[in-house]
């Protein structure tokens, strides 16, 4: 039923499409009659700059088009409407499911074999996971997400945790003794806007969602245990109910001595609190039946229209050779999804970046159903109920399971 209301969709879209082609004046396939060019879609800055390394070693043209990702769903939803989208695209893990539903992506498992870097093996297995879709392989890991915890070392020392929490015991433990330093005093802002941050603290509780239970997955006392979590930190004033300061002042001075996040915000700190250098640090998630963060991320696909697969695939394959990608994590900062890229000094020798690398090791792909990011946000919106408005959360997760069991029948 979902694949059916998928297609009617993409056909209703294709019939505007089509009806405006003649004043669109679309150039979306300029690149497909040059034989040597081909198109890549995707929401990285700095990519048409990177490319020319490979342009110059294949004598291949990459066509780059940068799309914001606030713009990037609906103009790949267009793309596979008319059948006119790039030979490459950048798609992100979380909108696999929507889209390989749709048709979007080539099939690209007889291929793997003739390529070096595209073998399975060569990457994370969580994020292997999330190119798998409906037997079939969608697309190769390009660069990895992950969540990790950051916190001031000076400050948990005092509070008898100079490396950090190791379980979630003990980050409850260090969070009451870090509130009560007094008042506007906090221990961590935990994510309010992350939809995987839930799930996150549900997989460390032992949850995992069944495809085939759908919203049966959320009648759990594994997943109850993840939202009661969430709430403690709330209830007991362990996490500040509302913005409050700006968050790296807040950082800084110490009044909120935690946090988690994603590599990115290693550079951020640096750059935003550089009277603390030295007194800060990563570690990786706390444990309680496990320490499982999220994987995300992003892939590189074959367009499922496209007539230039070999030369789709050779920059793919350049794209997730080792040195390529520890060469766009100096460039961007994103994470190498190709494990041997960890091994280049870059990489290696930061002990911060490599935690990160430690914590990709304990993943887990998010639910490939195409209403994933409903859900997620769904589930925010209850821990706000539960959180700032007082709601109970056995009632709150019952009418979080009907809502979820409407979504996932639509």
């Amino acid at each position: 039923m979902r694949k059916i209301k998928i297609l009617v969709f993409v056909s209703f879209l294709f019939v505007i499409i089509t009806l405006s082609a003649c004043t669109s004046g679309d150039s979306s396939g300029d690149g497909q009659s040059d034989e040597n060019t081909i198109q890549v879609w995707t929401m990285s800055d700095g990519l048409d700059d990177f490319v020319t390394d490979f342009e110059e070693e294949s004598g291949i043209t990459v066509d780059v088009q940068s799309i914001p990702w606030e713009s990037a769903h609906d103009k790949l939803l267009t793309a596979v409407a008319s059948g006119e989208g790039p030979d490459v695209l950048q798609i992100g893990t979380t909108w696999v499911a929507e889209f390989a539903e749709a048709d979007t992506f080539m099939d690209i498992s007889k291929y793997i074999d003739d390529y070096e870097n595209l073998a399975p093996d060569n990457f994370y297995e969580s994020a292997v996971g999330t190119t798998e879709f409906d037997g079939q392989t969608i697309g190769v890991p390009w660069y990895v997400d992950t969540r990790a915890l950051f916190y001031r070392t000076d400050i948990l020392e005092e509070v008898g945790y100079p490396n950090g929490p190791e379980t979630w015991e003990d980050m409850i433990d260090a969070s009451r003794k870090l509130a009560d330093r007094g008042d506007d005093q906090y221990a961590i802002d935990l994510p309010t806007t992350d939809p995987q941050f839930p799930f996150i603290l549900a997989w460390e509780q032992g949850w995992t969602y069944d495809i085939d239970k759908g919203a049966d997955s959320f009648n759990s006392s594994d997943f109850k245990e993840a939202i009661e979590l969430h709430h403690l930190f709330y209830d007991e004033g362990l996490s500040q109910m509302g913005e409050g300061k700006e968050f790296f002042q807040a950082f800084s001075d110490g009044s909120k001595a935690m946090f988690f996040s994603g590599p990115w915000d290693i550079g951020t700190v640096k750059d935003r609190a550089p009277e603390i250098e030295g007194k800060w640090d990563v570690k990786v998630m706390p444990t309680a039946e496990n320490n499982k963060s999220m994987m995300g991320g992003a892939h590189l696909s074959v367009f499922a229209n496209s007539e230039k697969v070999e030369q789709s695939l050779k920059f793919i394959n350049w794209m997730a050779a080792p040195d390529t990608q520890a060469k766009w994590y100096e460039t961007k900062s994103e994470l190498p999804a190709n494990k041997e890229a960890w091994e280049n000094p870059v990489l290696a020798d930061d002990d911060m970046v490599s935690t990160f690398g430690e914590q990709l090791e304990a993943t887990q792909p998010l639910p490939l159903i195409p209403e994933y990011e409903r859900l997620g946000n769904e589930i925010l919106t209850t821990l706000e109920e539960i959180n700032r408005g007082g709601a109970e959360i056995d009632q709150s997760l019952e009418a979080f399971r009907a809502e979820a069991a409407k979504i996932l029948s639509e």
